[in-house]
């Protein structure tokens, strides 16, 4: 079997287990799509003007959603849109969530600070509109969706790596680069809240410097192997790993990745055969019921 057919799973006819599995994650990644449009639509009116354009802010002066009710009307487009994709009402709906949610972005950090927390939940949604536009087979939409976020987020992380090394050559796991790094941060926070302290982890980088220079090497190779999520049998083990790494993210600069986290905690675990087995276990229930009512519905 090629690498792509293991990759979208075509072959293999689709459980319970595995359509309950898609519509958790579809729906946390919806959740995540409107408490970002809502969040950044809050902050969008304390801005006064573009300092640094991204994407489309290039092509169109986006100043306009600094004033009025415009960020938040978008937000409410994000979400009547993601929610009408989500219920199956349109082909189309997901794409144009991404447009608005687009805008909300490059309004939100048109400030010279670019934020990748969110890269990819956006990305999840770019997979759900590819799929919903271009696949009409209903089984064969949820696996291309689910499949080519895979194979991007795998992707993703590797190509992270793989920068830093072309960019920076191997002295990018120089302990003095964290030294930097918490330092820049330190004064992040410090502009924020007024005030910022040191915690036990990041006093001890700073003490030993070997130490920091591990922590990044482990980090810069859990990113180079990102494309072990790309295959079933070391999905797992390189989703605890990346896990790993965004723990020691936090705990040594203060950058919550959340989104990562949750994501990461979806897909990189076996739950579909997990919910098999539950539902297995209990053959007559309602939730077997309306889940084959589900699976066999036009969407």
């Amino acid at each position: 079997m090629t690498f792509f057919a293991r990759l979208f799973s075509f072959d293999c006819a689709e459980t319970k287990g595995e359509f309950l599995f898609y519509r958790i994650f579809e729906a946390i990644i919806i959740y995540q799509i409107i408490f970002y449009a809502w969040e950044w639509a809050l902050y969008i009116p304390r801005l006064g003007e573009v300092i640094l354009p991204l994407g489309m802010a290039n092509y169109i002066d986006v100043s306009f959603m600094f004033s009025g009710p415009y960020s938040l009307i978008n937000a409410a487009l994000v979400s009547i849109f993601a929610l009408l994709g989500f219920l199956k009402k349109g082909r189309y709906f997901y794409l144009l969530a991404f447009l608005c949610m687009h805008l909300q972005y490059i309004a939100r950090y048109s400030q010279g600070e670019i934020s990748h927390g969110s890269n990819f939940t956006a990305t999840a949604l770019v997979t759900f509109a590819v799929a919903a536009i271009f696949i009409s087979h209903r089984l064969k939409r949820r696996k291309v969706a689910f499949g080519l976020f895979i194979f991007l987020i795998g992707m993703g992380y590797t190509s992270a790596g793989l920068s830093k090394l072309i960019g920076t050559g191997l002295s990018w796991v120089d302990g003095r680069h964290l030294y930097l790094w918490i330092g820049e941060r330190a004064t992040d926070k410090l502009s924020q809240n007024g005030a910022f302290q040191l915690n036990f982890f990041q006093e001890l980088l700073l003490d030993q410097l070997w130490l920091a220079t591990t922590i990044l090497t482990i980090g810069v190779l859990s990113e180079l192997f990102g494309f072990l999520l790309w295959f079933r049998k070391t999905r797992w083990v390189q989703a605890t790993i990346l896990i790993g790494m965004h723990f020691g993210i936090y705990i040594s600069m203060s950058i919550n990745f959340r989104a990562y986290f949750i994501i990461l905690l979806i897909v990189g675990y076996p739950w579909a055969r997990f919910f098999d087995y539950l539902l297995n276990k209990n053959p007559n229930s309602s939730l077997n019921a309306f889940l084959a009512r589900q699976k066999a519905a036009p969407s």
